[in-house]
This record gives C-alpha cells, sequence and structure tokens, in this order.
C-alpha cells in the first residue's frame, strides 16, 4: 500500500492541525495505522495507532489528551486531529500500515509501509 500525509504546517503553540494519510494500492481494513515523528537530532518516536476496525487507539504519554487518531476505511484515510500544540511537537510526521504486527511491535515502528512526511512546526 502507498501513503502519502498532508496537512502540515506552521502554527502557534495552543493552536491545531489536522494531518490526513491517504492509502492506495492495498485493502485499507486490512492494515493496523500509526503516525510517527521525527524532530532533528532525535530519533523517530510514535505517537498514535489505531486498529484495523477503529475500534482501539494508543497514544504515546506525551501528545495523549492532546492528539486523537481516527480511520475511514471506506476513504482509505487515517487522521490526527492535534489540538494544544507544544513547540516540542514541532517534527516531520509519518503515516504507516502495518499487518501482521503487534502493538508493542508496531509502537516500535514495526510497520511495513511508510509515507514520506510531512512537517509539522509549533512556534512558542
Amino acid at each position: 500500500v502507498q501513503l502519502q500525509a498532508s496537512g502540515g504546517g506552521l502554527v502557534q503553540a495552543g493552536g491545531c492541525l489536522r494531518l490526513s494519510c491517504g492509502g492506495s494500492g492495498g485493502t485499507f481494513s486490512f492494515y493496523t495505522l500509526g503516525w510517527f515523528r521525527q524532530a532533528p537530532g532525535k530519533e523517530r518516536e510514535f505517537a498514535a495507532l489505531i486498529s484495523r476496525s477503529g475500534d482501539t487507539t494508543y497514544y504515546a504519554d506525551s501528545v495523549k489528551g492532546r492528539f486523537t487518531i481516527s480511520r475511514d476505511n471506506a476513504k482509505s484515510t487515517v487522521y490526527l486531529q492535534m489540538n494544544s500544540l507544544k513547540p516540542e511537537d514541532s517534527a516531520v510526521y509519518y503515516c504507516a500500515a502495518g499487518t501482521g504486527t503487534t502493538i508493542t511491535q508496531a509502537m516500535k515502528g514495526g510497520m511495513h509501509y511508510w509515507g514520506e512526511g510531512t512537517q509539522v512546526t509549533v512556534s512558542s
């Protein structure tokens, strides 16, 4: 499956953004989907994960209560609503898809397909 993320941009601290990631070339509902991020000089880190049906979600402690992941399998799209943004949320955000992986493996980046990323910059 091919993934393309969009929706990044520059926002002031306290603001919000919604990222979208469209998929093509595969049956979207087969995949666990996630959002990861990588800030300059840092390793890529897990942000949010959603099960194939969308019933279950997981979040990194750093974003819990501020970010919401959702999916629309009919539109082959996964979203990340980001509220109360902080400067430390600035990073390139990547969407990813995995199948057959455990939640723990997925959170560690054990996904099979990755989008190109979209830049999010939060100014103080």
